[in-house]
């Protein structure tokens, strides 16, 4: 027998485990832009009824308020750090749940930005700021409070190598640029975005290289994380495969 939970079908058994657990762990999932690491996390946090933290959310807030402030330059990405250290105390970042359209939301000093966030002026500049070291460790600090009492999923660049490497459970997501590109285009023009693939795509491998190479927490697989190339895998394929992975580390 079979049941469906948030559009995803699993045995009774799966689903009895999941849910009744008392075991609290971390889970970590890091990977590339675009990879779906905030898609699956939000799924098995659902499933376990544990906090979700999207902590790429966050470099876009501290991004977006860089961009409002005229912090960082659009057409050259050039950040003024000093401007940026006399403001980094004015940036409190949350979450909110938000009930109607039954998803986790970013605000950015008790303003909705969710939104604003996902555009491509925010996603074209946020390899810059996060690679700010003081930027980071703000940061870091944050993720690493809202994880104290574990039950969290938290998906990012480096939570299993800098914010949580003691982590019960660290999952490292890639896939092919060109499939990344496909997926954001394909997000961007549900939300009537005016975007081209192309434009998608230099967009992800640029932020490939900055992640991979800045001098700060660069993106990279921590040694004991599982790796999940999810190029010619579907939502639920990739769901049935962290699930196991899960049920290995509470049973």
């Amino acid at each position: 027998m079979s049941n469906e939970i948030f559009g995803f079908t699993f045995d009774a058994q799966t689903i009895f485990i999941m849910i009744k657990t008392n075991k609290q762990i971390i889970i970590a999932i890091d990977g590339y832009s675009s990879s779906g690491k905030s898609t699956l996390a939000k799924e098995i946090a659902k499933i376990l009824n544990y906090k979700y933290i999207d902590s790429g959310a966050m470099y876009r807030a501290v991004t977006l308020f860089a961009i409002r402030n005229k912090i960082i330059n659009d057409k050259n990405q050039e950040v003024n750090e000093e401007k940026l250290q006399d403001s980094i105390d004015q940036i409190h970042i949350n979450f909110k749940y938000n009930s109607e359209k039954k998803r986790q939301e970013t605000y950015l000093n008790d303003e909705n930005i969710e939104d604003e966030i996902r555009e491509m002026n925010v996603s074209n500049n946020v390899s810059f700021i996060s690679k700010v070291g003081f930027v980071r460790k703000k940061m870091v600090r944050f993720q690493q409070e809202m994880g104290s009492e574990k039950g969290i999923v938290m998906d990012g660049r480096d939570i299993g190598t800098v914010v949580f490497p003691n982590a019960e459970l660290k999952i490292f997501m890639s896939a092919k640029a060109e499939v990344r590109a496909e997926r954001r285009y394909l997000e961007l023009k549900e939300m009537n975005v005016d975007v081209s693939y192309d434009e998608i795509l230099e967009n992800v491998k640029n932020r490939d290289h900055i992640d991979e190479t800045r001098d700060e927490s660069p993106l990279k697989k921590a040694h004991d994380s599982v790796e999940l190339d999810n190029s010619n895998m579907n939502r639920q394929e990739q769901l049935d495969w962290i699930v196991g992975l899960v049920k290995s580390r509470i049973n």
